[in-house]
């Protein structure tokens, strides 16, 4: 049984860390955040097997609490754990500003040295680097540019962006999560410093982040999904819909509507193809077409139908009885002419995927009537 203390519990990283960890076994959760006192501090310092110094300064309203927030508390830390000759595993989140001549990178440098002499007095210590982190729980307007323009651009609110062209380096806050547990995972810790890198770290503009975090927002109009198979993007898009005000999470689709019933889009992406439901009154037929490449697959959610194929070359036709009560998927092969009838007493209910995006001007189309020749079973 490990006893691991986090600092900055109550912050970004903390909050992400302290829900990690309480979901694994054999381990005692200690927490500390800004607001707690010295003594508290303490006590949890003896207890401690790791310690997880996440709490710092990011936007204080006076230059000095650089120093107080982020070296001060990372001395007071270490003068304890020596003064009490314990030395648990210390791992510090530190910044890649560390390397920078500002009141935040020097504050962070001198909190490294800090740990630097308890590793060199036998602590097993780890310093990591860390570059822009972002994901959920951030605060706008404090942790990051990311949480920032998550924030205003899901509220329609104006955003500011002084050089389009200055580099991001940005890390998602799942990995750095997962390189702390693995630090967790290591043998018996090794007296001395080390400092990781923690990654993968992606590399982007101010201007092209910002146009990737208006086209999510852009998705519930369009419809149009980027390419989630980008981890970066996948993770960009978590955040963003974090972000999302607790009044907003749903939205209306655009319903197209005429004597059969009602259909919308779902979802859409070139690379996926595109999502959309329907609900059809009873007795009334959708389809009689045929398509020369595009590929569909019927599921019907609610109700009772019949779909009919027919190969465009002969009169043969065959006939799929299907079922709401059924989690049932019908392919819709190229080259046969095809329909769906409610046959039941109530709507029916049908989510429909195609392999492309329609386009109007080549929809890949083509109307044929589903000629009855053969009877029903």
């Amino acid at each position: 049984m490990k006893t691991i203390l986090v600092t900055g519990s109550a912050g970004f990283m903390g909050r992400n860390l302290t829900e990690y960890l309480r979901r694994k076994k054999d381990i005692t959760l200690l927490r500390f955040d800004m607001t707690d006192t010295d003594e508290t501090l303490s006590d949890h310092l003896k207890a401690a097997d790791v310690v997880f110094h996440l709490a710092g300064v990011n936007r204080p309203l006076q230059e000095e609490d650089f120093v107080t927030g982020n070296a001060g508390l990372t001395m007071r830390i270490v003068a304890r754990l020596l003064e009490r000759r314990i030395k648990p595993l210390l791992v510090f989140s530190s910044s890649i500003q560390a390397a920078l001549d500002n009141p935040y990178g020097r504050s962070k440098r001198q909190a490294e040295a800090a740990l630097e002499e308890y590793g060199a007095l036998g602590g097993p210590a780890v310093i990591a680097r860390l570059a822009n982190v972002f994901g959920k729980w951030s605060r706008p307007n404090y942790n990051s540019a990311v949480a920032t323009f998550c924030h205003n651009i899901a509220r329609g609110l104006e955003i500011t962006i002084s050089d389009p062209e200055r580099i991001m380096e940005l890390v998602y806050i799942d990995d750095v999560m997962a390189a702390f547990d693995a630090l967790l995972e290591e043998p018996e810790p090794v007296p001395g410093v080390r400092r990781v890198n923690i990654g993968p770290v992606t590399t982007i503009t101010l201007g092209a982040l910002v146009k990737e975090l208006y086209q999510m927002r852009d998705i519930r109009d369009g419809l149009l999904l980027p390419d989630l198979q980008d981890r970066f993007r996948r993770s960009l898009y978590a955040t963003y819909v974090s972000f999302l005000p607790e009044d907003d999470f749903s939205y209306d689709l655009l319903k197209r509507e005429d004597q059969r019933g009602a259909l919308a889009e779902l979802l859409k992406s070139p690379h996926f193809g595109q999502l959309f439901i329907s609900r059809t009154h009873p007795g009334f037929v959708r389809g009689n077409h045929f398509h020369h490449t595009k590929v569909e697959k019927f599921c019907v959610l609610e109700g009772e139908a019949l779909i009919r194929f027919r190969h465009i070359s002969n009169g043969n036709v065959l006939t799929y009885p299907v079922s709401g009560t059924e989690f049932r998927v019908v392919d819709i092969p190229p080259g046969y002419t095809h329909s769906i009838e409610n046959v039941g007493e109530r709507e029916l209910v049908v989510l429909f995927w195609s392999s492309e995006l329609f386009d109007l001007n080549a929809a890949d189309t083509y109307p044929l009537a589903v000629a009855i020749t053969t009877e029903d079973p």
